[in-house]
């Protein structure tokens, strides 16, 4: 089953002891401006799956965080957030990770499923890659008892 989050307000996560995430509600607008960002497109073509993770969730993160809480300079004074602090706190590993899992996941997970449906080979998504290697032969008949 799916369910919507019918409520267009943005969500408080809490992402560590002490640090809350203001996050816009996940949304196919906001996937898809953080995929046209430019750092993924002028990623080169040999960056691997997890740097282009990264720079995907930073993508993300600086159209979808509007606010925090918990989140200091080198003295401890709140600082506001900004592209060049959203980098910073996602180069703490512990953070990046509950924001993947927390935020990022749950929107690609309903992404993976297809929103309930399968993909055609011959529709919308003829372009999906195959993910099995092709039988070297036919499987042997079951006996008959």
């Amino acid at each position: 089953m799916i369910r919507l989050n019918l409520t267009p307000e943005p969500q408080w996560l809490e992402i560590a002891p002490g640090l809350r995430l203001l996050l816009a509600p996940m949304s196919t607008a906001l996937m898809m401006a953080a995929r046209s960002d430019a750092a993924l497109r002028d990623l080169p073509e040999e960056a691997d799956n997890d740097t282009r993770g990264m720079v995907f969730a930073r993508a993300l993160a600086r159209r979808a965080l509007l606010d925090w809480e918990g989140v200091g300079d080198a003295d401890g004074n709140p600082i506001p957030v900004t592209p060049e602090g959203i980098d910073a706190l996602l180069d703490i590993f512990p953070i990046f990770d509950a924001f993947q899992t927390e935020f990022v996941g749950k929107g690609l997970m309903l992404d993976a499923e297809g929103n309930a449906s399968s993909p055609l080979p011959s529709g919308p998504s003829a372009g999906a890659r195959v993910i099995a290697p092709p039988a070297s032969a036919p499987a042997p008949t079951a006996p008959h008892g």
